[in-house]
């Protein structure tokens, strides 16, 4: 055989391993579609207006190993020192059962949002471990599951308060020593949202009245520990709400927010084994009193049953999420971080209370050694009580001499304004940290012995502050504590859920592509997962250098001049962009453009996110082809010109259609003083084909849990970056603990980090450096190709709603099936319900329109699985052509009953008008690996009515007395 250079390439091209469907079968589907050529099907798909002209200047693709080996030179430039630092991160160790078995676990990253209950069982029940394990430690009764971090959890808390309050009163205390993340993304969230921010010592707030409420931290940002009754009782007195930002470590030792007053308890479950990850991903928490169920944001997990009585979970009070409410809504949040959620609730599972506690007490014991020691030599401490926090007072000059001096010793501390240095300990530490610790303040002293400290050194708390109450009681905190145990309960939690390891999963609008391993990899390596989000930046080489990377990329593709990385969820990032757009209308002397037009087919997070930026909604109306009505946007846009703020559009459209009329919209909301914010969900059927900036937006943000490849986590890890265009980049989000974050006008910060969930942006740079230039926009052309594959094959069966001007789909599609609620008494639902017996994941339900179905196949599924959804879907059509007939009975049938478990197909009694097999073995390949739905139809109004948010009795899984496993009808 000759030999070439191309026979000599490595053959690991990520390409033809992330595109599904074969370069033969891609071929065949556009021969099926009437195209000779890729090229042809585009060009025929999206309106020539839209087509970028020149090709994306991108590096060429690198195949998997090349692209692992230059992101390990990038990660060894990172630095790992231990950390002093606190500020709310804090080292931890991951057991390694919950690594390998959950962040490291496909059956648990790849899974989606749990809309469809009955095959999320699994993570439902982690989430709620979590919101029982929350609850028990705060002292409050209801918490979610779960929020972004600590930061944007105190401003949710802050809009819970204005939410409640009847006396619309505009004043919120902080109290100083609050983290000062916390405190800048307070004052940037306030203005808006027309309150004023009163910063100072809640021991020295003489006017309560005209507070709507008040923020403070337990303990607080320099360790130490106050008693907050007083402030407490004195709030309630005028009406207001106590909120406390706290740690749920030290709540094992300490009297629980909820019993001293406070109505609301937020924060980090980061050192609860997630890794610190240069600031995120993590799981913040917020817990508060039943009363304000209704405004608490995020997600809540509820108890409920199925349709045979048995308990199942399900999301809870979905009536108040913005996906319903929109402008009404009370928070913006759509994202949760359920992903890291379930490794803390796994956390406090693995070590029960028992073994929290012992972390706890020895986290502190080795405080007061250290504070000891720092006493001996003679450095003053003051003399409050406090948990794993010491602030040194010290002079600059001293002070930076001994932060010098700790990091050429492998280790970094807090510095503040005026020199004083603070010290954190944390779950790693031991004596031998004390020891250096100490001998770096001894400065060339005699080091005090640590065995002469264990001596004197004492873990007192007064009793106000000392915890009596027992927490984390129920079963699941006691039972799992050995190592096999634990990996039984995971596994046996994993396979109740349907993730992509199970099928496709082929929701419209949220682009459910592969995870693959390779980018997955260096998530967890320590030189990316160990950083402190404020680490020196010299210790953080590789960490700017992908930072700049990427972000290029991302200019790149988008085609704007300028980019940030520190929205941490999409919703972030729409909220993040309307206040770049605000502050540009501010500094032109404009602050009455406040009005913002949104298309009524819109994502339920862009009102929301509007009216939180300040500004008020206006709705555009949509043709009969779901496009946005240009004439309705000319009257509208005319008739505001003077207040026009912004107008929210998503593209391709949320009906799945490149509207030709783009380019028109965006010039003429520029014609009448607005900027043209662009909704990115959809930026998968735009790489390499056309960019945002060329159509005329000024903002838009990207979900890197969607296009970019990072995975959804079941609900969450997400990255909402945002590109801008060059007149608005002076504004990008800054950072009060890094200065070098932002443009020159910068608003004040989206997240705690300065990088949002910076662990996970090794995912995206991963993804887009192995498809590379030409791997990219080929992504997006089979993304269209699989679509409008499905789409044709579907149409015989099923109305597809919306096409454009070609007859063709972009990258997803919505089938209307409200045609047979009237013929066969089928609805939406029971569609998604019979094809998880199919083994299939619903499409999205019911949006953009009532009573459709939307499908996104993306570019990563193979030709293959295309066909078994088709036929699957066929296969229900028939179903319900044999209800219209009269062969199936129109109440008692596989559509109405799904989905079908093993143990009702199994039962001895069978009472349904058709067979077991047709129930469960519907389609041949459910014969050759079968996905069991664990529960059958979830009843939501009893849940709702009967509102269950912690972990109920084993009991309540018993079948009833008598009934064994036969099913009753």
């Amino acid at each position: 055989m000759p030999l070439d250079r191309q026979s000599l390439q490595p053959s690991d091209d990520f390409a033809p391993r992330h595109l599904g469907p074969s370069a033969e079968e891609r071929a065949e589907m556009l021969s099926f579609l009437g195209f000779e050529y890729m090229e042809a099907l585009c060009d025929a798909a999206l309106p020539d207006v839209i087509r970028s002209r020149t090709e994306l200047n991108l590096p060429a693709a690198r195949g998997e190993q090349a692209a692992l080996a230059y992101i390990r030179k990038l990660a060894d430039k990172n630095r790992v020192l231990t950390s002093h630092i606190g500020l709310g991160y804090y080292d931890t160790i991951t057991p390694p059962v919950i690594l390998r078995n959950i962040l490291e676990n496909p059956g648990w990253y790849t899974q989606y949002t749990p809309y469809q209950s009955e095959i999320s069982q699994g993570r439902l029940e982690a989430l709620l471990n979590f919101q029982t394990m929350v609850a028990d430690l705060t002292g409050l009764p209801l918490s979610n599951a779960s929020l972004l971090d600590e930061a944007t959890a105190a401003a949710e808390a802050m809009n819970l308060c204005r939410s409640v309050d009847s006396k619309k009163r505009t004043r919120f205390f902080v109290d100083a020593a609050c983290h000062p993340q916390t405190l800048a993304l307070l004052e940037s969230r306030a203005e808006p949202l027309g309150l004023t921010l009163e910063v100072g010592d809640f021991r020295e707030l003489a006017q309560v009245e005209g507070l709507l409420g008040a923020l403070v931290q337990y303990p607080d940002t320099d360790g130490a520990i106050h008693d907050y009754r007083a402030l407490a009782t004195r709030l309630h007195g005028v009406g207001a709400l106590l909120v406390v930002a706290t740690d749920l470590l030290a709540l094992t030792l300490l009297t629980p927010p909820g019993e001293f007053g406070a109505d609301v308890a937020v924060g980090s479950a980061q050192r609860f084994g997630v890794p610190m990850g240069y600031g995120g991903p993590h799981a913040a928490f917020m817990a508060t009193r039943e009363a304000y169920k209704r405004q608490m944001p995020g997600r809540i997990v509820g108890v409920s049953k199925d349709a045979d009585g048995k308990p199942a979970y399900r999301l809870a009070i979905q009536t108040r999420e913005q996906h319903i409410r929109r402008d009404r809504a009370t928070s913006n949040i759509c994202t949760a971080q359920v992903l890291l959620a379930i490794m803390a609730s796994m956390y406090g599972v693995y070590h029960g209370p028992t073994g929290l506690t012992r972390i706890a007490q020895r986290v502190t014991g080795l405080t007061q050694v250290l504070r000891a020691g720092l006493t001996e030599l003679g450095y003053r401490l003051g003399d409050v009580p406090c948990f794993d926090t010491l602030r040194v007072a010290l002079e600059q000059d001293a002070g930076d001499r001994l932060a010098e001096a700790a990091v050429a010793a492998g280790r970094n501390l807090r510095r503040f304004p005026g020199g004083d240095l603070g010290i954190s300990l944390d779950e790693t530490s031991g004596l031998q940290d004390v020891a250096a610790l100490l001998a770096i303040f001894a400065a060339g002293r005699e080091v005090p012995e640590v065995d002469a400290l264990l001596k004197v050194a004492q873990v007192q708390l007064p009793e106000p502050l000392a915890r009596s109450s027992a927490f984390m009681q129920h079963e699941v905190f006691h039972r799992y504590h050995a190592e096999h145990e634990l990996l039984r309960y995971v596994h046996r939690l994993q396979v109740k859920d349907l993730s992509l390891t199970t099928s496709m999963i082929p929701l419209g609008s949220c682009t459910m592509k592969l995870n693959a391993t390779a980018e997955m990899l260096p998530v967890t390596w320590p030189e990316f997962g160990r950083l402190h989000p404020f680490a020196p930046h010299d210790q953080a080489l590789g960490y700017a250098q992908l930072f700049e990377e990427l972000s290029a990329q991302l200019a790149e593709i988008t085609g704007f001049a300028a980019v940030s990385l520190q929205p941490n969820a999409g919703s972030q990032g729409e909220y993040a962009g309307l206040m770049v757009v605000r502050a540009y209308h501010l500094a032109r002397g404009e602050a009455g453009r406040t009005t913002c037009l949104i298309p009524k087919s819109a994502h339920g997070t862009n009102p929301a996110s509007a009216v939180i930026a300040g500004f008020k909604v206006v709705v555009v109306d949509c043709d009969r082809d779901g496009n946005i009505d240009v004439e309705d946007l000319r009257r509208k846009a005319e008739e505001y010109r003077d207040t026009l703020g912004a107008l929210m559009i998503t593209y391709p459209s949320t009906h799945g259609v490149f509207e030709a009329s783009v380019k028109e919209i965006c010039a003429l909301v520029h014609d009448n003083g607005g900027q043209v914010y662009m909704d990115g969900a959809n930026m998968n059927a735009q790489v390499g084909l056309c960019k945002p900036g060329e159509l005329g937006a000024d903002v838009c943000h990207l979900n890197l849990h969607k296009t970019f490849a990072i995975p959804h986590g079941g609900g969450g890890p997400g990255m909402g970056p945002i590109g801008v265009a060059a007149h608005l980049a002076p504004f990008l989000p800054g950072h009060p603990l890094d200065p070098q974050v932002g443009g020159e006008q910068a608003i004040g910060p989206i997240s705690a980090a300065p990088y949002g969930s910076a662990s996970i942006l090794p995912i995206s740079f991963m993804y887009i450096t192995m498809l590379g230039r030409d791997g990219v926009r080929q992504a997006t052309q089979v993304a269209i190709l699989n679509a409008n594959y499905m789409a044709r094959r579907l149409r015989d069966h099923y109305d597809v709603l919306y096409t454009g001007q070609s007859g063709l789909v972009a990258h997803e599609f919505v089938l209307d099936t409200r045609q047979f609620k009237a013929a066969a008494g089928v609805e939406v639902e029971d569609i998604a319900k019979r094809l998880m017996d199919y083994g299939f994941h619903a499409p999205t339900m019911s949006w953009p329109v009532a009573g459709t179905l939307m499908i996104e196949p993306t570019e990563s599924e193979s030709r293959a699985e295309l066909d078994r959804l088709c036929d699957a879907l066929i296969s229900i059509r028939a179903e319900i052509r044999a209800i219209e007939e009269g062969r199936l009975d129109r109440v008692n049938n596989p559509l109405k009953r799904a989905p079908h478990t093993a143990e009702v197909v199994s039962a001895e009694v069978w009472e349904r008008p058709y067979g077991r097999s047709l129930g469960a073995y519907p389609a041949p390949w459910t014969r050759l690996h079968k996905y069991w739905p664990p529960v059958s139809r979830v009843d939501n109004t009893y849940g709702d009515r009967n509102l269950v948010c912690q972990c109920p009795s084993p009991e309540a899984f018993m079948p009833p007395a008598g009934r064994g496993a036969t099913e009753t009808t």
